[in-house]
């Protein structure tokens, strides 16, 4: 996959340049018949473009040459500015076929001005770095499910070193290593996820998923607390433990139906424990699950009843 490789495409003096009026029909409007052009109007003065500006250049050096970029100081081109009413700076135009296809005014976080660039990519036909990384996350995620968990790890780190701050890859990196039986270096990972991804969903997951794998390195043996249980079908510890350990011999739905016999039984029982690893497990699933969507519709007919 190109992402992988160790190629780094277009020079980046190639992909950015200072336009002006007298170069802005060749720079902009011929070029984006090409590729698409995001200009970026600014001003020496303007306190937000000197923010917006170099992180608009690092996003188009990142496309790789699917996208080019020129620099307009409206001080210098006011003809230009008149001609597309910039009312404000900074403000951002991309242009395909020559014409303006989309646009936005004031500094934007990394994350919006990568999905701009990714969605100007993609309308004029191009194919974005966030959709090959997306790609990259797919096939790693397959090589997951074929438990080919070391060379799955490498994919997501590669993805990682692309875009630091990819979700999908983070938590698959962590999950490589919860496949692997490397609890300690996967929480290490988790722990030192960026702040701007640690509340993702699939971080989430990937955290649902290593608490539920600690627990499996301590569960007990499932014939016995089976037996414990029909013993006495009121000693909730057991019952607890059994739907750990059902969990760590890959029965899921057998477990989320224990917790939930559970939480019927005594939904306050250590300050509700089983509601508590019902949502673990829930977490560590997709939603669309079958046992995730079964299990918190049994679980809200009970709170609710």
């Amino acid at each position: 996959m190109d992402l992988l490789n160790t190629a780094t495409g277009p020079a980046a003096t190639d992909l950015i340049k200072d336009g002006s009026e007298a170069t802005f029909m060749a720079d902009v409007i011929e070029a984006s018949q090409d590729v698409p052009v995001i200009v970026d109007f600014w001003a020496p003065w303007c306190g937000p473009c000197k923010t917006l500006g170099p992180m608009l250049e690092e996003a188009v050096t990142a496309a790789k040459g699917a996208v080019k970029m020129v620099k307009v100081n409206v001080d210098e081109a006011q003809m230009i500015a008149g001609q597309l009413r910039i009312q404000s700076i900074p403000t951002v135009y991309a242009f395909h076929k020559g014409q303006p296809v989309d646009g936005f005014q004031g500094a934007l976080p990394g994350s919006e001005i990568k999905a701009f660039i990714d969605r100007v990519i993609e309308a004029a036909g191009g194919e974005s770095p966030g959709g090959q990384l997306d790609e990259a996350v797919a096939a790693a995620e397959e090589m997951l499910v074929e438990g080919a968990a070391t060379d799955a790890a490498q994919t997501f780190a590669a993805i990682l070193g692309e875009d630091p701050n990819h979700a999908g890859a983070y938590g698959g990196l962590v999950r490589a290593h919860i496949a692997a039986d490397d609890l300690e270096q996967a929480e290490a990972i988790l722990n030192g996820a960026p702040a701007e991804i640690s509340n993702a969903p699939e971080l989430e997951a990937a955290h649902a998923q290593l608490e539920l794998a600690k627990q499996a390195a301590d569960a007990g043996p499932v014939a016995e607390l089976k037996a414990a249980v029909e013993a006495d079908p009121d000693n909730h510890q057991a019952r607890f433990d059994l739907a750990q350990a059902l969990h760590a011999n890959g029965d899921v739905e057998e477990a989320v139906a224990q917790l939930l016999d559970l939480f019927r039984r005594d939904r306050e029982w250590n300050e509700g424990a089983a509601k508590a690893q019902l949502f673990t497990i829930f977490d560590a699933l997709k939603p669309s699950d079958p046992i995730v969507l079964n299990g918190r519709r049994k679980l809200s007919s009970m709170i609710f009843a």
